[in-house]
């Protein structure tokens, strides 16, 4: 047996709101609000209290980068997303999840420890995070790089030294994250630094870089590198830089504009493609 249901039909305040008529915004689903002013001001001072953690950008202590405006505010919107996809189980899909998921452990492992830098001091960490990633480093008075050898050993000390002072490192054909851009900080006597055939290496580290306190780095490698044009304009940032090596200075009109601007405003600076 079916039962006839009466529906009532909408009034005509009803039908106005649903379609878009003068009393469309007066109108209001569900019981009105009456809360204090003061009691909703306390309700999102309690909702701000409760986030679980504050965005790395917002923090007051952070590093603010030149390139923030290009950040996405939202940041659930690409887990969303991927979560709206279909499973694919192609092998070549397989491959490309497994490669992503490797390279989100390195660049998690590449992470700044502030513990680290505590106990060895910056110049000392900085040097144990590149040697161990096979990188080199020269201290200031030793004419030896210090390196890993075939063992995967190298030396170096397990406790800060008074007077060792960190003076040049290569970092040449490394792969390195963004991560670990915050772990090259603080280095006050450093003049040498390079990035030579580091692939990843783009606009974003060499921002990274140049707000890293390195007030005395007199020569820098870009060589084999993705940076642009457009990453050159944060070495104003860097005071002492004498040399700057790219693979082409005088590429098309963009380079030659940027690298003109940068010697005029540190004429002591040359940009060429070999010392």
């Amino acid at each position: 047996m079916y039962k006839l249901v009466r529906c009532t039909r909408p009034t005509q305040r009803f039908r106005a709101c649903l379609h878009g008529g003068p009393d469309k915004d007066n109108f209001q689903i569900g019981p009105k609000s009456n809360l204090d002013p003061e009691l909703e001001k306390q309700i999102e001072n309690d909702k701000q209290r409760l986030q679980w953690r504050t965005p790395y950008s917002e923090r007051p202590d952070s590093f603010y980068s030149a390139f923030k405006l290009f950040a996405s505010e939202n940041r659930n919107s690409e887990l969303v997303e991927k979560m709206q996809q279909p499973i694919n189980f192609a092998p070549s899909a397989i491959l490309e999840w497994w490669q992503k998921r490797q390279a989100n452990v390195e660049a998690h492992m590449q992470k700044y420890i502030p513990e680290r830098h505590a106990t060895l001091g910056d110049d000392i960490a900085t040097a144990h995070f590149i040697v161990h990633r096979g990188g080199s480093v020269r201290f200031r008075g030793d004419t030896n790089w210090i390196k890993m050898d075939d063992d995967d050993q190298y030396d170096l000390p397990r406790h800060h030294v008074p007077g060792m002072v960190l003076e040049e490192v290569r970092c040449d054909g490394m792969k390195l994250f963004y991560e670990a851009m915050e772990n090259i900080q603080k280095l006050l006597r450093l003049k040498h630094l390079s990035f030579e055939n580091v692939t990843l290496f783009d606009d974003w580290y060499l921002d990274r870089i140049s707000g890293n306190t390195l007030p005395s780095l007199e020569k820098l490698n870009l060589r084999g590198t993705a940076i642009t044009h457009r990453g050159l304009n944060c070495l104003y940032r860097l005071p002492s830089l004498k040399l700057l090596l790219v693979d082409a200075p005088e590429k098309d009109i963009f380079w030659k504009l940027t690298v003109s601007m940068l010697e005029e405003w540190n004429p002591n600076l040359r940009v060429a493609a070999s010392e």
